[in-house]
């Protein structure tokens, strides 16, 4: 794969600089969700199995720069003592020599390392100071890895570099779904708009075999093709640009999948009344109607597909799934990818916020073959651009 891991590198005695995501969500000073923390737990444990002491770099929040005290690492200091089952010594500013002095097995979190503009700049001075305090570096933090930060990107350069646990199974996810999948593969994408994923899909119909598409990016498809769907969110400047794409996946031989009918309402709210409606190009909606989910058939239909995928990556709901009845559509797809899952049919792979979000809601986040938590990164990687924290480990 071009990287290493934490199999390949002798760690013992060895002062590991572990670049971790743990910009977990906070409230009077305390962890209110531990997910990111926990994530890492494998790394650490594994750092310290092997007679390595971890040197967490992390940051917290956007201090653009400056020091901002209400973003400081020092209050996550207890979270992650209860996660890794040790102490952890934070330090503001380490050097050597002062690492050098903690024992063997310490676990050290340094400041968080936005708190200087040389960090987001990936200023070689920054990285040359990073290096100094470590023997190996391992990055963890594949949710940062789309930065070129100097904790990301610049000192993986001057010390032996690794992927650590949780960096190795979403590459390891993300290869398996995109890079060499068991075919036939294909993808969901939803959401509300085209715009934010016009990268994404360019790139995914020269990779996959069928390509689903949701929310209201379908409306934007529908409405391109003549369909008039009345208030429903679509964006009208980009029909030559949907029309683009399915010419670009007919030509790659990708088949695109379109809602044939939807959920349409006049209100947007949580039981508003509604009715199915059939969705072409021949569609006509009332002025005030709004489609507001994937309808019944259509599901029947993603269902279908998914019967014949062998690996499927998703990104995005199919519908309003915040409010019901708006969710049921993300809801039973979810569930039908997640069954197939379990019969070790359908290998699945999904990731970005409001995926996460709609996979939890149906109770199947835990079925899925990987999900991942990095939002920006996991996008970058679909849309088939290097990322600089993963180049930086291809040496």
């Amino acid at each position: 794969m071009g990287w290493k891991t934490l199999d390949n590198m002798d760690l013992n005695g060895k002062r590991v600089l572990t670049r971790v995501d743990i910009n977990v969500p906070m409230e009077d000073g305390r962890v209110t969700d531990a997910t990111r923390i926990e994530r890492i737990v494998p790394t650490i444990a594994d750092i310290r199995k092997q007679g390595g002491s971890p040197v967490l770099l992390a940051h917290f929040g956007r201090p653009k720069g400056q020091f901002v005290p209400e973003m400081s690492l020092a209050p996550l200091v207890p979270a992650l003592e209860a996660a890794f089952g040790c102490t952890v010594t934070f330090v503001e500013r380490p050097s050597r020599e002062w690492i050098d002095a903690q024992p063997k097995d310490a676990v050290i979190l340094v400041e968080n390392t936005r708190f200087t503009p040389m960090e987001e700049a990936n200023d070689p001075a920054m990285a040359g100071f990073l290096a100094t305090l470590g023997d190996v570096y391992c990055n963890d933090a594949f949710s940062a890895a789309h930065r070129a930060h100097a904790s990301t990107a610049g000192v993986a350069h001057l010390l032996p570099s690794c992927a650590g646990r949780l960096m190795q199974a979403e590459l390891s996810a993300l290869e398996a779904a995109l890079s060499s999948p068991k075919r036939p593969v294909g993808a969901v994408v939803g959401g509300a708009k085209v715009s934010s994923k016009l990268d994404l899909l360019m790139n995914l119909v020269e990779k996959i075999d069928v390509l689903i598409i949701g929310g209201g990016m379908a409306n934007t498809f529908i409405a391109a093709q003549g369909g008039d769907l009345g208030a429903s969110l679509q964006e009208a400047d980009l029909h030559d640009t949907a029309r683009d794409i399915m010419d670009k996946a007919a030509s790659a031989g990708c088949r695109i999948v379109l809602p044939v009918d939807g959920r349409v309402s006049r209100e947007f709210k949580a039981g508003a009344a509604s009715e199915m409606v059939a969705l072409n190009a021949h569609t006509k909606l009332a002025s005030d109607q709004m489609v507001l989910d994937a309808g019944d058939e259509a599901i029947e239909a993603v269902e279908a597909e998914f019967a014949v995928l062998k690996t499927l990556i998703w990104n995005g709901p199919f519908g309003a799934f915040e409010i019901a009845p708006f969710d049921t559509a993300t809801v039973a797809a979810a569930k039908a990818a997640a069954a197939r899952t379990n019969a070790g049919q359908l290998i699945t792979v999904a990731g970005g916020g409001d995926t996460v979000a709609a996979l939890n809601q149906a109770g199947v986040a835990d079925d899925f073959t990987y999900i991942s938590t990095a939002g920006g990164a996991f996008l970058e990687w679909m849309e088939g651009k290097e990322l600089p924290g993963v180049a930086a480990l291809m040496q």
